[in-house]
């Protein structure tokens, strides 16, 4: 995220006003609500993950130990066992 001088989009007047409260600090608007996106909407990184946590759910059921999948995707054991929990209940439904 880029930051933008306030002077290239605010009123004087705003710049004061804010100035009472942070003088010379950064600070961070939040996006109005209507306007948020969720997460990993904007690259394809999400994708990625579900793309890997489906090879490791996989790998699970072909019969590799947790610890196993921990070494080869470079992960703690509490995140496979995490990954295949969600997995399986994503199955059951």
């Amino acid at each position: 995220m880029g930051y933008i001088r306030a002077e290239e989009i605010l009123p004087v007047e705003i710049i004061e006003l804010i100035q009472q409260y942070v003088d010379g600090a950064n600070i961070y608007i939040p996006r109005k609500q209507e306007n948020r996106k969720e997460w990993g909407t904007e690259t394809a990184y999400r994708y990625e993950l579900q793309s890997r946590n489906a090879l490791i759910y996989q790998d699970y059921l072909s019969g590799m130990t947790v610890q196993e999948i921990a070494e080869s995707y470079y992960l703690s054991e509490k995140s496979i066992q995490r990954i295949i929990r969600e997995k399986r209940r994503e199955n059951v439904s």
